[in-house]
């Protein structure tokens, strides 16, 4: 019986330590990040989003043959909907991602070459189609339901100063 009453003090003893050492660690925890850090990645993510403003509208010659461009099917990123990936395309008879789908589009009605799924443009046009879509539903699922449309008063849906390079449509 002693053995017994040993084992459960030594363990609530390690329970209490563990306990207070934990508590004291957290009171010296600061928040994720300052304010300062989250303005220059909420800038960083602007700048790649505006990049990717300028390759959905036709910046990358490499990306058309025809003169096509994402945002003469999908302006504004309109029913590109990417928060609704990954999903099942029948086309595809698979599962694809986003990443996918953009490629697709640059081979087959662009008549382009496609990107690294791993380059800085596709995470730029990734960037773009998502900030338009930020706080729409996620329902991944048919490839058939669209969301409602994006509401962009004008230009771009967010802002910045004009690139010149690819078609800005207000300034």
């Amino acid at each position: 019986m002693t053995s017994t009453i040993q084992k459960r003090v030594v363990a609530a003893f390690g329970a209490l330590s563990l306990g207070a050492v934990l508590a004291m660690g957290s009171a010296d925890a600061r928040e994720p990040f300052t304010q300062a850090e989250l303005t220059k990645q909420k800038e960083a993510l602007w700048e790649v989003a505006k990049e990717g403003y300028d390759l959905w509208h036709g910046s990358l010659a490499s990306m058309s043959t025809n003169g096509l461009g994402c945002g003469n099917c999908h302006p504004d990123a309109a029913a590109a909907n990417p928060q609704t990936f990954p999903k099942f395309i029948p086309s595809f008879n698979r599962v694809v991602t986003f990443r996918e789908m953009i490629n697709w589009c640059i081979e087959n009605p662009q008549a382009g070459k496609a990107l690294d799924v791993t380059g800085k443009e596709m995470t730029a046009m990734e960037a773009y189609a998502f900030m338009l879509h930020r706080g729409k539903p996620i329902e991944p699922g048919l490839a058939s339901r669209q969301t409602s449309p994006i509401v962009v008063d004008y230009g771009k849906g967010f802002p910045s100063k004009p690139s010149m390079i690819g078609k800005d449509t207000k300034w």
